[in-house]
């Protein structure tokens, strides 16, 4: 089944307050899933990552096995595809997690720009809203 993924993370202060958000889609444009999370404070990048993660496990729970995946940090998705290495620990640990989850799936990543589509507009909003509360007991939101 081939579905959609737009996903983005956001960092006020970089490293700062950060949240994450997703968007799956099918291929008739029915929302699927899509969450938010705070992520307390965290880089930018950290954000883009955990974003990706969220939106894997809901593709992967969808049973997606052709994913097209949307995200306007092109370092995200130049680190996904092999053109940049990964020289952060921790991002490299979020990469091996999110490739583990994506194993099965046809993954193809496009970098656009930031708002590019009514989509990446929802999870850019849905990421910044996310970063600016607080998250009781580190709990993740789940609903943007």
């Amino acid at each position: 089944m081939k579905l959609f993924l737009y996903t983005d993370g956001s960092s006020i202060g970089n490293p700062g307050a950060a949240g994450a958000a997703f968007l799956l889609r099918d291929e008739s444009g029915t929302t699927l899933a899509q969450g938010c999370e705070s992520l307390g404070v965290a880089t930018n990048n950290q954000a883009e990552y955990h974003a990706l993660l969220r939106g894997l496990e809901a593709a992967r729970a969808a049973g997606a096995t052709v994913l097209e995946w949307f995200a306007d940090s092109e370092l995200l998705v130049k680190q996904w595809t092999g053109a940049y290495q990964i020289k952060d620990p921790l991002l490299r640990q979020m990469w091996q997690r999110a490739r583990l989850l994506a194993q099965g799936m046809q993954i193809v990543a496009h970098a656009v720009p930031r708002n590019s589509s009514p989509e990446m507009q929802a999870v850019d909003r849905w990421a910044r809203e996310a970063a600016l509360r607080p998250s009781p007991s580190g709990a993740p939101s789940s609903n943007p």
